[in-house]
């Protein structure tokens, strides 16, 4: 019989394999970036769809947390999911959005740390959540 919370914990770790294929992207994007050139390709087009994915993520992520601390009432996974959405909202649409030279690099290990910090976050919500249905059923008993 599934718990209850099992569409947040399908939504955590919807969450937490987003992160890891965005820290994934950032990390290869650069490569990319260099490499696609020497191919006579150009990215025209492709650049920006950081942004879409940070504010998908974002959306997903809060509404995630939000309900997930309704559940277990602990903070712990806002302390990472604050700097992590800072991180990634700087990169994606502050001044350092660039993708070329040491915009390019500064931009990545933002994009980088914010997605590890993201996925970080989505991991131990879903922790914290389960932690508390085991308490809840402990109790019933």
């Amino acid at each position: 019989m599934p718990t209850p919370s099992s569409p947040l914990r399908r939504a955590d770790r919807v969450g937490l394999f987003a992160a890891a294929l965005c820290a994934l992207h950032c990390a290869l994007l650069p490569i990319l970036v260099v490499l696609l050139p020497t191919l006579g390709l150009g990215m025209q087009g492709w650049l920006d769809i950081d942004q879409v994915i940070v504010v998908g993520a974002s959306l997903l992520a809060l509404v995630t947390l939000y309900l997930g601390w309704r559940r277990h009432r602990v903070y712990r996974a806002w302390r990472w999911l604050l700097p992590a959405l800072a991180l990634l909202w700087f990169a994606s649409f502050g001044p350092l959005h660039g993708h070329e030279g040491l915009e390019l690099w500064l931009h990545t290990a933002m994009m980088v740390s914010g997605g590890a910090m993201l996925g970080f976050a989505h991991w131990l919500n879903m922790r914290l959540t389960h932690r508390s249905e085991l308490l809840a059923l402990l109790a019933e008993r």
